[in-house]
């Protein structure tokens, strides 16, 4: 991938980073409001209150951290990076604050936490849905090794390099690393 500017983008030339930040949000609520709203009706996920199932609540605090974790990540793309998650707005700065700091990709790890905090609240496990949830995650392994990486190094190079030697790719650091300046 070459330094090419993208398709579109949501900054203004003189930095500005509301505008970038405000459209990054924008972004991720649609996005979260697909995954966390429109997705669990169309797999028929009902909510269980009798018996044991009320237990079943206490999934919602990782549910709801793995979603505010996500949530952050999107404004740290379009305040600090001025851009969004999406490849047609990329951010233009790499994005190495936040939870950033800790894991390569705490978007994914944040979303991966909430749906396992609402799989635990609707309680509708079955072979194929769990084939199909590990089949998600390695394609969202696949995606991040063989698309993001390789876009991220060629975008930002030996800056992203170091970044990449020093944060892991999905389990945290205990520390948050800082870039050297």
């Amino acid at each position: 991938m070459t330094n090419a500017e993208p398709l579109w983008s949501p900054t203004v030339e003189h930095g500005h980073p509301w505008l970038a930040a405000v459209i990054s949000l924008a972004v991720g609520t649609g996005f979260l409001a697909l995954w966390f709203w429109l997705l669990p009706q169309w797999l028929g996920f009902k909510v269980e209150m009798a018996g044991a199932a009320r237990w079943r609540w206490l999934a919602a605090l990782p549910s709801v951290l793995g979603f505010a974790v996500a949530l952050r990540c999107i404004w740290d793309f379009g305040w600090t990076g001025r851009g969004t998650p999406a490849p047609i707005a990329p951010p233009r700065h790499l994005v190495v604050v936040g939870f950033y700091r800790y894991v390569r990709n705490p978007m994914y790890v944040g979303f991966a936490a909430g749906w396992i905090g609402l799989w635990v609240i609707f309680g509708h496990p079955n072979s194929g849905l769990i084939a199909s949830v590990v089949a998600v995650a390695l394609g969202v392994h696949l995606f991040v090794v063989f698309y993001e990486e390789p876009t991220l190094r060629g975008k930002f190079g030996a800056e992203y390099d170091q970044y990449r030697q020093h944060v892991p790719r999905w389990w945290p650091r205990l520390r948050g690393w800082d870039q050297p300046r």
